[in-house]
């Protein structure tokens, strides 16, 4: 484990087997718990001065807020379809119940306003094939700005067919340009399949990916690291991409992102020694691989 590397397991607390929040050492704006809970388990805490997101990685739930209750639909797995999910404002006590089991993600940001707790139907997620060849990949913007209204939050969730390079060309938001470029956190959170096409004699192999993180040339960070279900990477700054499924092994992520800027929007800047590798899609099919799932 780096500072930057999470591995499965290794933030776990207050019943949360992954917990990270704003104003850890060099970490400001975003956080992610994810919670498995049993067949009639809940769980309940404060959002304090975030407002957070409730998205079913699998199975379904209701939360619950100030004694209104929302359902959400969920779905059998990240890989399986979109879902709906729930907002939930700053300084409010929010509880999630599931009758038959789920895991939930509980992204979440700082904000300095409040938008109304409510439920955003699976209807409304907007889903894009992004790239092109080896670097196609599929983006369910659930908590974009075209998408949900919200203070600070950023949320997507990108599939990416074995073999395939996702987050790239590598880019950075880590300064403020009007017009050209965010200062944005992000998180990554990985889960990992094996592929269609994998024998019936590995079906019990651990799948892994990879995740590279570098730094500017005044901001140093080095992040190489290897990638199962359930690990997080932290990208406080600095190019990152790609995010590689080995072949055989499709990978999801769930992408979080604030940061300190009035303006909410999400605009990168490509490493100029990479970027010139977007004009070869203009000549590569999608990969027909894509889309996943109900997305299909």
């Amino acid at each position: 484990m780096t500072a930057w590397f999470r591995p499965a397991g290794s933030t776990a607390r207050d019943g949360f087997e992954l917990a990270v929040s704003p104003g850890e050492q060099d970490w400001h704006h975003t956080g992610l718990y994810v919670a498995t809970l049993q067949p009639g388990q809940s769980v309940e805490f404060d959002t304090g001065d975030s407002e957070f997101l409730v998205l079913p990685l699998s199975g379904s739930a209701e939360v619950m807020v100030d004694g209104e209750t929302l359902p959400l639909g969920g779905r059998a797995d990240v890989f399986a379809g979109p879902t709906d999910f729930a907002y939930v404002p700053r300084g409010t006590t929010v509880a999630v119940v599931s009758a038959g089991g789920a895991r939930i993600a509980f992204p979440h940001a700082k904000a300095a306003s409040d938008y109304p707790f409510r439920r955003i139907g699976v209807e409304q997620v907007e889903t894009e094939l992004r790239g092109a060849g080896v670097a196609s990949r599929q983006v369910r913007n659930f908590g974009t700005p075209a998408v949900l209204e919200a203070d600070s939050i950023i949320a997507c969730e990108v599939l990416t067919p074995a073999g395939n390079w996702s987050s790239y060309p590598p880019h950075k938001h880590d300064e403020h340009k009007p017009g050209k470029e965010s200062e944005l956190e992000e998180i990554y959170y990985f889960e990992l399949q094996l592929s269609d096409d994998a024998p019936e004699s590995v079906k019990g192999n651990d799948p892994i990916g990879y995740q590279r993180v570098y730094g500017t040339e005044d901001r140093p960070i080095d992040v190489l690291a290897e990638v199962r279900s359930g690990d997080l990477v932290l990208v406080p700054h600095g190019w990152h991409g790609p995010a590689m499924a080995p072949p055989g092994y499709d990978m999801y992520y769930l992408n979080v992102m604030a940061g300190p800027g009035t303006e909410r929007e999400w605009l990168i800047r490509d490493d100029p020694q990479h970027g010139w590798v977007r004009e070869l899609w203009n000549t590569q099919p999608i990969d027909p691989r894509l889309p996943f799932g109900e997305d299909r």
